[in-house]
């Protein structure tokens, strides 16, 4: 099974992260936005890419009018348009540590040289589309909290939902999904009961690379501080090993 648990590792960016709750909204708002309209249809059952931005958005106390707003925007016209496109930038962070930084933006001239300039002065830099995409797989992630959960029940509910695997960490079960399937896997699970902790599609590593140096990891902190900081970016991947 690969994966790797990123949810005992980053749990404290996401508390960081709500300290900062309107950027943080805002950011969870424009993407529904672009994957209502991107998916063609305001109905997260029909919309797959929808689905998981929503569940996202709840995971983060996103409210529902918010919610609703920018699914509308989605369907707009005129100022009430969404002009964004998903941008993805590929970089290799401090000791050669793969990167993939995928934004929302309405103006490429001005997301691009930010990016670069975080990965020039904290990493190794940004690279050619491809330099380091094809070390990741693209899976749903559904991230359930252990508590006194069966594991093997857990196991065969996932299996039976649709998921492709489960693996087992510290505090938590991960179950991974086609992107495809991701949706209706998350509606299955929801509906025996379970709740979720961090459920989306990600990119996640084919393999971890371990950072010794003490410069190379606060560099790699920080450049994951200032990325997930800027207002275009939705999502920061890379292939760290924190633990």
């Amino acid at each position: 099974m690969s994966g790797h648990s990123k949810w005992a590792t980053t749990k404290h960016r996401k508390a960081a992260q709500d300290a900062k709750r309107s950027a943080l909204f805002s950011k969870l708002s424009r993407n529904i936005t672009v994957a209502a309209k991107e998916g063609g249809d305001p109905n997260p059952d029909n919309n797959a890419s929808l689905a998981a931005a929503i569940e996202k958005a709840k995971g983060y106390s996103l409210p529902k009018d918010k919610i609703k707003v920018a699914i509308d925007k989605a369907f707009g016209s005129g100022k009430d348009a969404a002009n964004y496109e998903t941008v993805v930038y590929e970089g290799y962070g401090p000791a050669g540590i793969a990167v993939l930084c995928e934004a929302l933006t309405d103006n490429r001239n001005r997301t691009a040289p930010e990016v670069r300039h975080l990965l020039d002065k904290y990493g190794k830099g940004l690279g050619a589309t491809g330099c380091v995409s094809w070390s990741f797989d693209r899976k749903g992630v559904i991230i359930i909290e252990k508590e006194d959960l069966d594991e093997d029940t857990v196991m065969m509910d996932a299996l039976d939902a649709g998921a492709d695997d489960m693996q087992v960490e510290e505090e938590t079960f991960e179950v991974y999904t086609d992107p495809d399937a991701f949706g209706s896997v998350l509606a299955a699970l929801e509906e025996k009961g379970y709740t979720f902790v961090q459920a989306a599609v990600e990119m996640v590593p084919q393999n971890y690379v371990k950072l010794e140096n003490e410069d190379d990891i606060k560099n790699m902190e920080k450049l994951i501080d200032l990325l997930e900081d800027n207002d275009d970016v939705q999502n920061v991947w890379h292939n760290w090993d924190q633990e």
